[in-house]
């Protein structure tokens, strides 16, 4: 057993249960106990002192493009069209090198902000690109994360009214069948689960109607969860309202797009009835405000959301529109952009903590394992140090934590295991990883 105590802790339980100084027991892959205290049990377990730390469940990331890592820096002053169609020919020479290189980069990132469950939707797959999806996974397994891939489609490109270029869509029914495939070969549904795979067609102006309708049946014929974007940017919805004649929303409902088993990234531009209608449906929402905020797409009406009991977690989005990767500062990037919308009670420091932890849950159907710091759930635990000098004198440990500078991580376990100790990768070497990416993306970006 491991005991992690003299620590401050949040549980983000359905209570909001905290303790100033407190403890929390995993056995194997679990949580047996959290509370208040030392923990006054069996002599020989393994003992953390977090003095000076906060132990929350650890980070969900519920949007990612991972391949992305390769192509940083790029398309600056672009909105999202713009920035698209600049990288898109550039995506269209990714192969299952680059992807593992830059998905192994961007996790490991991840991790080092405090993040332990992550998705990640890919839906470029050029046609001599090799297995991308299996690249990625073992990225992952590499570097201890739990991982929620959503195999990605496009098959609408720009001379059938679409924006993606020829090269990277795939036939409608080949897509369809290499979804399916991707199900059969990764998805593991069982309690503890460390894949879990998504059925992810890209978006409105990227895939056609058939597409996405059929999609959804195949998810839920299979039993897993559908993810999309949708409602980014005025663009889109000037889109669908010229070629839908509706809203994204509308017409994502058309299309059997809702519904308690869907999250959609970023869902910028909502009107009032389309808030209600992710309300009623449960739809769930991944709220992305850096990548947002660099492409100039809006603010998401995270409160409005919250009203409707819209279960709505956080994106990093991919590294091409959020270059620095990290999940636990998109806490206090949730808090400002809700705040620039909605004035300073649109959102706290633990509403904030919560879309991190367990609304991310919510949306990848998993709160009944992850996201909050109680007995029977999954040993996903962040413990922040925050007795350094850029927390010092913050007596509130979530106030610290979210309105103050990044937080260095004393430890990070997912399922039980070290994954992050110190404020070091346990799992995988850095500097490694940070050489193979560099290679990666010179490969890509310099290829003719």
């Amino acid at each position: 057993m491991i005991v992690i105590e003299h620590c401050a802790v949040a549980t983000v339980d359905g209570a909001g249960t905290e303790h100033a100084d407190g403890h929390i027991v995993v056995s194997g892959d679990r949580i047996v106990a959290v509370g208040p205290g030392t923990y006054a049990g069996d002599s020989g377990v393994t003992r953390v002192d977090g003095t000076g730390c906060l132990a929350t469940p650890g980070l969900v990331n519920t949007h990612h493009h991972l391949y992305q890592w390769a192509t940083r820096g790029l398309a600056q002053q672009e909105i999202l069209f713009g920035w698209l169609t600049e990288l898109y020919p550039i995506w269209a020479r990714l192969d299952a090198g680059v992807v593992h290189a830059a998905a192994s980069a961007g996790l490991a990132q991840l991790a080092l902000s405090g993040c332990t469950t992550s998705t990640d939707h890919h839906y470029v797959f050029p046609r001599q690109g090799g297995d991308l999806l299996a690249a990625e996974i073992a990225a992952a397994a590499a570097v201890g994360l739990r991982f929620h891939p959503c195999r990605g489609s496009m098959d609408l490109s720009v001379k059938d009214g679409g924006l993606p270029p020829d090269s990277v869509v795939e036939d409608t029914d080949a897509a369809l069948a290499a979804t399916k495939e991707a199900i059969d070969r990764f998805h593991d549904p069982s309690p503890g689960a460390m894949v879990r795979i998504a059925v992810a067609p890209c978006s409105p102006f990227s895939v056609t109607p058939r597409l996405m309708r059929e999609a959804a049946g195949l998810a839920r014929a299979e039993g897993v969860r559908l993810h999309t974007h949708l409602a980014e940017t005025v663009e889109e919805e000037a889109y669908c309202r010229k070629v839908h004649n509706c809203t994204p929303v509308e017409y994502a409902e058309s299309l059997g797009w809702l519904g308690g088993d869907v999250w959609l990234a970023h869902a910028v531009h909502l009107d009032a009835s389309a808030i209600a209608k992710l309300g009623a449906s449960g739809t769930g929402v991944a709220h992305c405000p850096s990548s947002n905020g660099r492409l100039g797409a809006g603010i998401a009406p995270v409160r409005d959301l919250l009203d409707a009991r819209v279960p709505v977690g956080l994106g990093v989005d991919g590294a091409a529109s959020q270059e620095a990767g990290q999940l636990g500062s998109e806490l206090r990037q949730a808090l400002y952009s809700a705040r620039l919308r909605g004035g300073p009670a649109a959102l706290t420091a633990r509403e904030s903590l919560a879309l991190g932890t367990i609304g991310g849950a919510r949306c990848l159907g998993r709160d009944d394992e992850l996201g909050s710091l109680e007995p029977g759930k999954l040993a996903d635990i962040a413990l922040w140090s925050l007795d350094g000098l850029g927390h010092a004198g913050i007596e509130d440990p979530v106030a610290a934590l979210v309105f103050g500078p990044p937080a260095p991580l004393r430890l990070l376990l997912v399922g039980g295991r070290a994954v992050v100790q110190d404020g070091v990768m346990s799992t995988v070497d850095e500097p490694t990883l940070a050489a193979a990416l560099s290679a990666a993306a010179r490969q890509l970006q310099e290829s003719p």
